[in-house]
């Protein structure tokens, strides 16, 4: 039994090596998305809120998760900072959104992390909102018919057979490499469906914040609470120093939605 269970470990290790490696290197990645690989500088910081009502819209209208039409924000979003900003026209697949994937029960049974994580393409080059947000429900179904056991975005899994000590020496070396495997980080943080209070006080907004990756400028997570989607970016001030624009066009991105569903 031992024996088959680490066949069966080497043999995932090797299913997904061979996935992160037809994900490639980057490719179609906007400069604006990298930052200096030597180590984190200055951090920004912005939170955008909008309305829950608004997304639900769009998906029963176009069809898909909540997610699919959070994911999607972030890629029109993406594309109109960047014509804002003057730089070049997307062009290719796009860059590589790593979108982590909680491997809980329901009753969240067994201590530590226990994640997998999707990885897709974000369509920049796609001009219709409705073409991209179509583009990235396509893909998302099309990673959770895999499963995430399978796929680049699993290469989390492998952490499970490492070693404590292996993780002590490793952990440099695999946030310097982060880079090569994912181009931005797009994270759900789900909270309880309770209000939370402070001091006596109502908590009115949940911003999250995830983790920047070495080499990468921009990081998004997004959060439900009371109805409303907080959106929380973190990025390297240098190489984003308009991180309030990006803001904004996610507000921009879910009108285009919501006119062309209306």
């Amino acid at each position: 039994g031992t024996l088959a269970a680490r066949v069966q470990d080497v043999g995932q290790a090797l299913e997904i090596g061979a996935a992160v490696a037809r994900a490639g290197l980057p490719l179609g990645v906007p400069a604006a998305l990298t930052a200096d690989p030597a180590g984190p500088g200055t951090r920004a910081v912005a939170g955008l809120a909008l309305d829950l009502d608004e997304v639900n819209l769009v998906r029963k209208a176009a069809g898909g998760t909540v997610n699919d039409v959070l994911i999607s924000v972030v890629a029109g979003a993406l594309r109109r900072w960047l014509e804002e900003r003057g730089d070049p026209a997307p062009t290719g697949p796009g860059p590589r959104a790593l979108i982590p994937v909680s491997r809980r029960g329901r009753r969240g049974a067994g201590g530590g992390n226990r994640l997998s994580g999707y990885l897709l393409r974000l369509p920049l080059a796609e001009r219709d909102p409705l073409l991209r947000l179509d583009r990235v429900r396509a893909a998302m179904d099309r990673n959770k018919d895999a499963g995430p056991a399978r796929g680049a975005g699993a290469v989390a899994l492998l952490a499970d057979h490492v070693h404590p000590l292996g993780h002590r020496l490793g952990g440099p070396l695999v946030a310097q490499a982060a880079r090569l495997l994912f181009d931005i980080l797009v994270t759900s943080v789900p909270l309880p469906g309770f209000t939370f209070s402070l001091g006596g006080s109502r908590v009115r907004e949940v911003y999250p914040l995830a983790p920047l990756a070495c080499g990468q400028s921009l990081a998004v997570a997004v959060s439900t609470y009371k109805g409303t989607v907080h959106y929380g970016l973190v990025a390297d001030a240098a190489a984003v120093p308009d991180l309030g624009a990006l803001a904004g066009a996610l507000r921009a991105e879910l009108d285009a939605l919501v006119r062309e569903v209306s």
